[in-house]
């Protein structure tokens, strides 16, 4: 009963949404396209106007490339993600907000190793009363990626890298 007390008191004061995004990608993988898929529920909390928190979760499928002796081996590979972030929103106005989450995210790739990434993600917010859509283009930071046994920091800004999302703000 007091929990449920707790999350009525929470939502009545406005600062809770919840949501997803919805990603998709096309990488070249051995000369041949692969597309994949992700579905990353969401839930934060506005601090006030400018900063908030949450996480974002999910799942996704597509193709996995590996090294492996100079051989780059193939497989359809399932993921599970967690991705908490902190939110600064710098740029506000009556319909866009523009904003950056900083945050790390975890990555556990089936029958596989794991991605580690820390870094910010840019982002635009588009208000419709109760709804926002939420758009994130690119990645500035640090990745791991113990499957390609690889690490890489810096930029990536492509059209490989945009997320798309639907928010219900309580």
């Amino acid at each position: 009963m007091t929990l449920v007390a707790v999350m009525f008191a929470v939502c009545a004061s406005a600062q809770v949404y919840v949501g997803g995004n919805v990603g998709i990608a096309s990488c070249e993988v051995n000369d041949h396209d692969e597309t994949v898929y992700s579905l990353l529920p969401e839930v934060g909390y506005k601090f006030n106007d400018n900063w908030a928190a949450g996480v974002m979760f999910g799942w996704s499928k597509g193709r996995l490339a590996s090294n492996s002796n100079g051989l780059t081996l193939e497989r359809l590979a399932k993921t599970f993600e967690i991705n908490p972030y902190a939110r600064y929103t710098f740029l506000h106005t009556k319909l866009i907000n523009v904003f950056c989450d900083g945050g790390f995210g975890y990555r556990h790739y089936n029958g596989a190793d794991d991605e580690l990434s820390i870094g910010l993600k840019p982002g635009v917010e588009l208000k419709l009363d109760k709804f926002s859509l939420i758009a994130h283009v690119g990645f500035i930071g640090y990745q791991k990626d113990d499957n390609t046994n690889s690490s890489i920091w810096g930029m990536d800004f492509n059209g490989n890298n945009i997320m798309l999302g639907v928010y219900y703000n309580f």
